[in-house]
This record gives structure tokens, sequence and C-alpha cells, in this order.
């Protein structure tokens, strides 16, 4: 049984380690900066490991002999591991790409690493001990300056034959109207993405114009009656609650959990739920649509639950 889990939330600037214990209490946390070269990313990851095992005495528990405390480790990427191959596919840090991170970390570590997408490690975070807690079934979405989301079964991330399960960013924008034709372009090489819609940037563009990417302030402004901000929400809450409602026809999850800077507008949590009725097929949606526990420290508390403190 290890003492301690140790999570990793691997981003495009940042490597953030966060130390559970058995009771899943944060008992340390530290970040360092990623220095986006593959080779020396992987050389951050193992003395960052180091470090953190030769303060709290331990080491990894494939290695803990009788007596020693003991560690065991997860990571949270902008990707996915290719079950076919075992190289990073879909990620953001696009250097990352093609690369056997998971393997090469095993190596370097000497030690048994699990690695997960980021938006799996959210919602594992915020079905073990957040916002979805006591719910078998729980959609976490992150909406940022992109968007993901992952699926959370009986405490077990659902990660699908292709390791692509929640990539519901990248599914296109259900009972597209008529003026929300042309189909925007996205990065995934199609059409009509959720992403390209219902990202922050893309909320910042309709409210202000092409260049901004804030969207700071936004509901305040419709509050004082700035139409540009009216109409950008009127459209984002009508187009979110057709992407849900699009979610709990396919999942039916017994919660859908926020998280991510767009997950901060209170107007989500009020509006979009009356507006799921007009698109789901049963005659009474009660799923609850809510804001994340754990805010930015979700993503690495996920990585570390990619662990049962029993094995």
């Amino acid at each position: 049984m290890a003492d301690y889990r140790l999570g990793i939330d691997f981003g495009g600037t940042k490597i953030e380690i966060a130390v559970l214990d058995r009771a899943g209490d944060l008992q340390l946390r530290e970040r360092v900066p990623n220095p986006g070269i593959y080779e020396e990313a992987v050389i951050a990851v193992r003395d960052l490991v180091a470090s953190v095992d030769q303060r709290l005495g331990s080491v990894a528990s494939n290695l803990a002999k009788p007596g020693q405390l003991s560690s065991t480790l997860g990571i949270g990427i902008p990707g996915s591991i290719s079950p076919e191959t075992g190289l990073i596919k879909n990620a953001n840090a696009t250097w990352l790409n093609n690369q056997p991170f998971g393997i090469d970390l095993d190596r370097a570590l000497n030690r048994s690493v699990r690695v997960e997408n980021d938006a799996n490690c959210f919602a594992l975070s915020e079905a073990a001990d957040g916002a979805g807690a006591g719910n078998r079934t729980v959609f976490g979405i992150i909406i940022g300056t992109g968007m993901g989301a992952g699926i959370v079964v009986d405490g077990k991330v659902i990660g699908g034959r292709h390791s692509i399960a929640g990539e519901w960013g990248h599914t296109p924008l259900p009972w597209t109207r008529l003026e929300e034709f042309p189909l925007p372009k996205c990065f995934c090489g199609n059409e009509g993405c959720l992403e390209r819609y219902l990202c922050g940037p893309e909320l910042a563009k309709d409210w202000k114009g092409v260049g901004h990417h804030n969207t700071a302030g936004i509901e305040e402004a419709a509050a004082a009656g700035d139409l540009a901000a009216i109409g950008a929400l009127d459209r984002y809450m009508d187009r979110f609650s057709r992407a849900c409602a699009m979610a709990i026809n396919f999942l039916d999850p017994d919660i859908i959990v926020l998280g991510g800077g767009v997950s901060n507008l209170d107007s989500i949590y009020q509006r979009v739920p009356p507006l799921l009725a007009r698109h789901v097929i049963t005659p009474t949606c009660t799923t609850p649509i809510v804001r994340n526990k754990h805010g930015d420290s979700s993503g690495v508390r996920g990585a570390a639950w990619l662990w049962d403190v029993a094995e």
C-alpha cells in the first residue's frame, strides 16, 4: 500500500507536482518551468520527482522494501498516449507528439508511471473528492484557451479504444443554425468543432472582435447594458446548452463539472440548465451543471488519483 500519491500536471509552460497522503489530503505542491524541449523536459520531471521523494523520505512503490515509505506517480498531459504505438498524440504542445513519453519516464525514473490526458485527470479529481464526488458518472469539462473533457465512471477514467474518449471539443456544434455558417476551421483539420465556438478566446472575439482573447468583465459589461456583451453571452449560452444537451443524450452523466477560466462565468449555471430541455430527449432534464471544487489544483490532484492507494 503506497503512503503517498504523487501527481504531476505537465503544462505547456510549467510542470507542477502535488503530493496526496493516503487520506487524499494535500501535503506538498511545487512547480518548475517547463523547458519546452523534449529531452530536457524528461530530465526536469525526473529531478522534480527525485527531489520530492527525498523530502518525503519515500521511494517508488515498485522499489520499496518492507518498512520503507512508498509513493506512486501519475502525470497529466495535454494529449494522450496511442494504445497502438505508445507514442503521444493530439498534444497542443506539439513537440510532445510522436514521443514515447511514458516509456522514457519509466526508464528515467526507474519506476512505474501512469500518464493520462489532463482533462481526464480533471474529471477524475472532481469525481474522487471534488464537485462530482458521490456520483457514478461524471463528465468533466475544461473550458479555457481550448476545450477538453473527461469521463469517469465508478471512479475510473474511460479512455476508449483509441484513448480519445471525452474529446468533446472536437465534435461539431449540434443543431447548427443558418447564421452560424460558414463553419469555422479548427486546427484539428475539421470544421465547426465546439472548441471554435466555446473556448474563452472565441467568446472574447465575439464580444470585442478579432484580436481579443480575454473574457474578463463580460458579465459586468452585459449587466451595464453593453449590447455587444449581451449578444455574445446570449449566443454563448445557447450554444453551450446545445453542446451539453448532446453530451447528455449520448452519455447521460449524473453530473457535469466545469473547469477552466470560462467556468467562472456565473451566467452558465443560471442560464444553461433551463435551456437543455429544448434538445435533451427526455421529458424532464435534471442534470446538474456545477463549478469545480479544486480549481487550479484539480488537474494535478487527478494525476495523483490515477493510482488507487491500495495498489
